[in-house]
């Protein structure tokens, strides 16, 4: 089984360092790993270069402007050849070297479209140093309604989905990862698996997190994706939703308000 691994990219070399070694660290093996990145300057594509040797001609790269997050990644599967495919942010890595292991592991054993698992958010300046985790479950229907989702970093998926139901709404902006999950899992029913472990690593304060204005804009865009498949929003879905980001948020300024 080929996973393509793909991360989407602007000027975050430093960040695409840790999420190579990551993936070159794994002890699995039968894996390609793409990368979509929007016309960075900041000596991106020298590094891309310079590790294509490294990677043994399991990497595939392209530097282009584009359309925003989910256009890249829209590209990153388009480019995909391998029979599943998971997204990992610039910066973002596997917990350990067996995390990719555990995920073929769970495919072979459990023949299902998708697994997902935990997450650790860290900081950018420590990967040691965790800020909050995120803990899966299984799926059951209707649990959308309260609020739960897979941690999109750790969703893997058969391609075939995507072929079937479409990728990334581009329209979504920041919460077009919910909008994909949803759609898969509870509309089309797509059979799926939680692993109960710890799978990835992601930086703390991404996109959808990083500040309130867009908290609040992946919020209205959920409840977009709602409507859109024809679900009512459920009562007191915005105080699940957005309490435990808004005081993450607010937890994460001072703590570094005081370490200044």
């Amino acid at each position: 089984m080929l996973i393509s691994v793909v991360t989407v990219s602007l000027n975050c070399r430093k960040g695409l360092e840790k999420t190579m070694s990551s993936l070159l660290s794994q002890t699995c093996s039968d894996w390609e790993y793409i990368v979509v990145d929007g016309a960075s300057s900041d000596g991106t594509v020298d590094y891309l270069r310079s590790q294509e040797q490294a990677f043994g001609g399991r990497l595939k790269w392209v530097s282009e402007p584009d359309g925003g997050i989910y256009d890249a990644m829209n590209k990153g599967l388009a480019m995909a050849s391998g029979s599943v495919v998971g997204f990992l942010g610039g910066g973002d890595t596997f917990f350990d070297e067996y995390s990719l292991k555990a995920i073929v592991d769970e495919f072979d054993m459990a023949r299902v479209d998708a697994v997902y698992g935990d997450l650790v958010f860290v900081r950018a300046d420590d990967y040691t140093k965790v800020c909050r985790y995120w803990r899966g479950s299984q799926y059951r229907p209707g649990i959308f309604d309260n609020g739960w989702q897979p941690a999109h970093p750790t969703f893997f998926c058969h391609k075939v989905c995507f072929c079937d139901y479409g990728g990334f709404d581009t329209s979504l902006r920041v919460s077009a990862d919910f909008d994909l999950m949803l759609r898969f899992i509870e509309r089309h029913h797509i059979s799926n698996r939680y692993i109960p472990r710890t799978l990835i690593k992601m930086v703390n304060g991404g996109e959808s997190n990083g500040s309130l204005r867009n908290i609040i804009i992946a919020h209205r865009n959920i409840y977009r994706s709602f409507k859109k498949y024809g679900y009512k929003v459920p009562p007191f879905y915005s105080l699940r939703r957005l309490l435990p980001k808004i005081l993450n948020m607010l937890g994460n300024s001072i703590t570094g308000w005081i370490q200044h």
